[in-house]
């Protein structure tokens, strides 16, 4: 494979050329386009399948007016699909107006032509969504579980009602742990990372100053050797 092809790529989707120096710029705002455009991706789908489900729960939720279920019940379970409908459908809005411009810039495989994808100025719109969609959003999909199996099994057997919460009350605590847990190890990973940055472009810099003060030094030593050299002809 040419490292000069224009049309050569590598796993990576992106010029050979261009995949000699991981650390540029350049390749570092591609990787976040990346990871920006997998976000994205994975809200959509989710924000779509989990408000589709919250709205066939409200709407197949048989009830009349003879209903012993408590009326705080209903509001609590009215308050939470509204809430779990109106989180997901902002993160699918984000993630279908941003989405479109990001893949475009991708199915190019050229990393040159990154600086043209908004994914770093819409960063926090993304994270946003990416947030609404798998943090917030799932909470309130578990509440929401909870809360239609109160409104349905009421009248039939509240037995059900409180196995259902003992179920999910575990299964939340779980889910909260494993979220605080990927934030800290992800926040230490990009330590890391730009830990390590940093100490490259120290090491760059020291290796310019190297570099120009050599550079400093040679006219010096090339102007002595000519002048020796003359004063050795004239003699």
């Amino acid at each position: 494979m040419s490292s000069h092809g224009a049309a050569s790529v590598t796993t990576f989707g992106v010029p050979v050329v261009v995949t000699e120096n991981l650390n540029s710029p350049a390749f570092i705002s591609w990787r976040k386009l990346q990871l920006s455009k997998a976000k994205l991706k994975a809200s959509s789908k989710t924000s779509a399948l989990l408000s589709g489900f919250a709205m066939v729960a409200m709407v197949e939720v048989n009830l009349n007016q003879d209903s012993k279920v408590p009326p705080a019940m209903l509001i609590a379970f009215t308050v939470c699909t509204t809430l779990l409908v109106g989180v997901h459908m902002l993160a699918l809005m984000i993630s279908t107006c941003i989405l479109p411009n990001i893949d475009a810039v991708c199915s190019m495989n050229n990393v040159n032509l990154v600086h043209e994808s908004p994914h770093e100025r819409l960063h926090w719109y993304i994270e946003t969504a990416w947030a609404f969609s798998t943090l917030l959003g799932l909470i309130l999909f578990l509440f929401e579980i909870a809360i239609l199996c109160w409104v349905k099994f009421y009248e039939i057997s509240q037995v059900a009602a409180w196995s259902a919460c003992a179920v999910l009350i575990p299964v939340l605590v779980v889910f909260v742990a494993f979220a605080v847990h990927f934030y800290h190890t992800m926040v230490a990973h990009k330590y890391e990372v730009s830990r390590y940055g940093i100490r490259e472009l120290e090491l760059l810099k020291e290796q310019i100053e190297v570099n120009d003060s050599s550079n400093a030094h040679s006219p010096n030593s090339t102007i002595e050797v000519t002048s020796n050299y003359s004063r050795t002809q004239i003699v």
